[in-house]
């Protein structure tokens, strides 16, 4: 089955994690993800690269899906949407992006949760759970990961994961419009970097 199959509303990869289920993002997926950022933007902005004006449109949502078919397809990214398995409830979504093979066998993860969701646990969960595909299923040996350093809730969820603090980098990405340090975090498929 093609990617682009999945994509357009058919089965796919899926991710278990604990409490939550991570699954590529969908055309149908649309409303919810886009009432999710509308109501969490204030919540979600500062921490995020400044969005387009037309983001949460349904062509700018087919744009997105387009872009990550091709990302899939090449084994760049693996973008996923979090659904708590409570209810179903789209929460957020999560992607192991810029991912290298050959001596480097990494990949760079990134991830938000929408407001109403925030602080219930599904952000540690949905890290855990692509951390454990990357290593088991995509074979990598070391994901990174980034976040301000006013991020605390971030930098939190990532070391409840496993990740260590390797470093801070100046400027490393454009935030809310504005060059920003970030604290680098990374984790490598070992015993000891697994996290609990």
């Amino acid at each position: 089955m093609a990617l682009l199959d999945w994509i357009n509303d058919t089965a796919g990869p899926v991710v278990k994690g604990d409490g939550v289920t991570l699954r590529p993002p969908r055309a149908a997926d649309h409303e919810a993800w886009a009432a999710l950022r509308q109501r969490s933007h204030a919540y979600l902005q500062p921490w995020e690269p400044t969005w387009p004006e037309d983001d949460l449109t349904r062509p700018a949502f087919r744009r997105r899906l387009s872009i990550y078919t091709r990302e899939m397809e090449a084994g760049n990214a693996w973008p996923f949407f979090i659904f708590a398995d409570a209810d179903q409830a789209l929460v957020g979504a999560i992607t192991l992006s810029n991912v290298r093979r050959g001596v480097a066998e990494s990949g760079t993860l990134g991830y938000w949760i929408g407001q109403p969701f925030a602080g219930q646990g599904h952000a540690t969960a949905a890290v855990r759970a692509m951390v454990a595909h990357a290593f088991d299923e995509l074979k990598l040996h070391r994901v990174e990961a980034a976040c301000v350093p006013a991020n605390l809730a971030s930098r939190r969820v990532l070391e409840k994961s496993g990740f260590v603090l390797e470093g801070q980098a100046r400027a490393y990405l454009k935030i809310n419009g504005a060059w920003a340090d970030h604290l680098l975090f990374g984790i490598v498929n070992d015993a000891v970097g697994r996290g609990g």
